[in-house]
């Protein structure tokens, strides 16, 4: 209790109060700034030592004689050796945990709230699609404040021999739900999802349990067979295929093409930085073939609409995945390999069929460096080098058939 002792004020002359710091005795004062009137419980804590002041509210929302009552009570707080300010703060987090808050819920709301900074327009359905069937089922109506280790292992244990590399993505997914919920007040403690130094004491690293899980991509003596399949077809999303495929290109940077990002004349197309994947600025050399398809889609053109190079069905929108990968499915009469795979065969011919090096082809791809020492040194683009190895490639991949001999 404060030397002074308590009742010291009367109402009047709570009403009356210059500016400055009133005290009523017994620990509560009352700060006067203008027409603001707050009261306040001054303190030792018991626990550090340290002075601690725990705001009661404003007057006349508290009027004098609640905010002698909450006084009182600080005091009861502390002759019990307890921080009453640390109580009010634990009774506060308990309060926002029994709000029945599921893990399902709190999903949800940090995946709409993330969505605009993610460049990646499927990313939320992604992270939607993972979380309902993966781990919905365990903890999707559990209060996000009642999810411990035992919970996070009902989610990994059933695919993290099977399916390691989904079952890792998922593992981040809720780490990085549940430190958004105890952000928010929503839980305490330490993340039950957390990998280093909790995790990964339980279970094996992923590295240890399985290989790396490639996109499955077209055999590199068969992608002339398919161009030909392709070249076949008159749909855009074919052509898309194709171009995607004679530029190395990922699916996304060509269904997202405009036409202010083409340079028919200096054979080049300029991926801004916004559009890529490691968000730098990316220039492809445009061979003949690609030029050829870009030709014939200009007569589709439409700028009012988004200015789309391969525009989809409905005006103003670009094609999706899907068609592109029912294209690809259709020209190699298989549903075993990805748009993206593309990509891996375009680097399988660069490793095993040229003699560029490394660097050329990954940059070719739009990969990062991964030597901070060679990134550092090399500032150029190598777009010359680069230009003359995609006119191999098409030459490559405009030859129908090859064997092994080839």
């Amino acid at each position: 209790m404060g030397r002074r002792p308590p009742n010291q004020m009367t109402a009047r002359r709570v009403e009356t109060l210059k500016d400055g710091v009133w005290g009523d005795g017994g620990n509560l004062w009352i700060t006067v700034r203008g027409r603001s009137r707050l009261w306040s419980f001054r303190y030792l804590s018991p626990t550090t030592g340290k002075r601690r002041e725990m705001g009661l509210g404003p007057y006349p929302d508290v009027s004098l004689a609640e905010a002698r009552d909450a006084a009182a009570d600080a005091r009861r707080t502390l002759r019990q050796s307890v921080d009453p300010l640390e109580r009010r703060e634990a009774a506060q987090a308990e309060a926002r945990r029994e709000t029945g808050l599921t893990f399902g819920t709190v999903a949800e709301r940090y995946i709409k709230e993330q969505t605009p900074g993610w460049r990646d327009p499927r990313l939320p359905g992604i992270w939607t699609s993972s979380l309902e069937r993966l781990a919905h089922p365990h903890i999707g109506d559990k209060t996000v404040g009642a999810i411990e280790t035992e919970d996070v292992l009902a989610v990994l244990r059933p695919i993290w021999a099977s399916k390691t590399e989904t079952a890792d993505r998922v593992r981040g997914r809720i780490e990085r739900i549940l430190d958004y919920a105890k952000t928010h007040g929503w839980r305490e403690g330490e993340n039950p999802a957390r990998w280093r130094g909790h995790l990964s004491n339980i279970l094996p690293k992923p590295s240890s349990v399985t290989t790396v899980e490639h996109r499955a991509a077209v055999d590199r003596k068969d992608i002339g067979k398919v161009m030909v399949a392709l070249s076949s077809s008159q749909g855009i999303a074919a052509k898309a295929v194709r171009f995607a495929c004679l530029t190395a290109a990922r699916s996304g940077e060509v269904r997202g093409a405009v036409w202010s990002e083409v340079d028919l004349k200096g054979k080049v197309w300029v991926v801004p930085a916004e559009r890529m994947k490691m968000a730098r600025e990316h220039r492809v050399p445009l061979p003949e073939g690609a030029l050829a398809i870009l030709q014939d889609v200009l007569l589709l053109r439409d700028q009012e609409a988004g200015d789309l190079v391969f525009p989809g069905q409905k005006r103003g929108k670009p094609l999706s995945d899907v068609a592109l990968s029912k294209a690809l499915h259709l020209a190699a009469e298989t549903k075993a390999v990805t748009v993206h795979g593309l990509r891996s065969t375009f680097r399988d011919w660069a490793a095993e069929e040229t003699d560029y090096p490394r660097e050329v082809a990954e940059m070719a791809l739009a990969h990062a460096i991964g030597d901070k020492v060679e990134a550092a040194y090399r500032r150029g683009d190598l777009f010359e080098k680069r230009r003359q190895m995609m006119d191999e490639w098409e030459c490559w991949v405009s030859e129908p058939s090859r064997t092994a001999g080839d």
